[in-house]
């Protein structure tokens, strides 16, 4: 069985505006590049999970998040940092667009994303991670059965209290230097 190392998008990865889904709007937040690829030659599988209610709010579409995607997994592979899958759900109950309109197994803190992931790649997800910015994602992981939980990013102090157990770092790079 294989590890892997479960990330959010919006606020981990890149810098959360609100509704990040086109690429003029997509900023790596500082540091995030070096800590994904020093996260791949400690053998860790990267894994994206990352609701994208932005598409059923119709903020932009599911191809302008797909255009992103591919271009930030392009910027990431140049640099030895790409992920090696990509999750996402659009869905959201109060979705302005009725296709997508609706409760959702994938959509975080549901654990349905990582279970899927499991399931294609043959992990173990007690031997996964998961670093995510909102509670919702390290519920997410841990109704999964990820152990290893990381808070990064803005949201330390209103969410800390929320995922008791996790560990709290200003961002990726900060979690990577002092943990792997």
């Amino acid at each position: 069985m294989r590890r892997a190392f479960f990330l959010d998008r919006d606020g981990v990865i890149n810098v959360d505006y609100g509704y990040v889904g086109h690429w003029s709007e997509f900023v790596f937040v500082p540091g995030v590049i070096p800590a994904l690829s020093r996260l791949r030659q400690a053998g860790f599988l990267l894994i994206l999970t990352t609701n994208q209610s932005g598409i059923g709010r119709g903020r932009y579409t599911e191809s302008d998040f797909l255009y992103l995607t591919a271009r930030m997994q392009r910027s990431l592979t140049a640099q030895g940092a790409q992920f090696d899958a990509i999750y996402y759900c659009p869905h959201h109950p109060q979705a302005q667009l009725a296709a997508y309109r609706r409760p959702c197994h994938g959509r975080k803190p549901q654990p349905g994303m990582l279970e899927q992931a499991a399931g294609d790649f043959n992990l173990d997800l007690t031997q996964c991670v998961m670093a995510g910015d909102h509670a919702s994602d390290l519920q997410a992981a841990a109704a999964a059965g990820v152990e290893r939980l990381y808070l990064v990013g803005e949201n330390l102090k209103t969410e800390a209290v929320l995922v008791p157990g996790a560990r709290c770092y200003q961002d990726l790079a900060a979690l990577v230097a002092k943990e792997f």
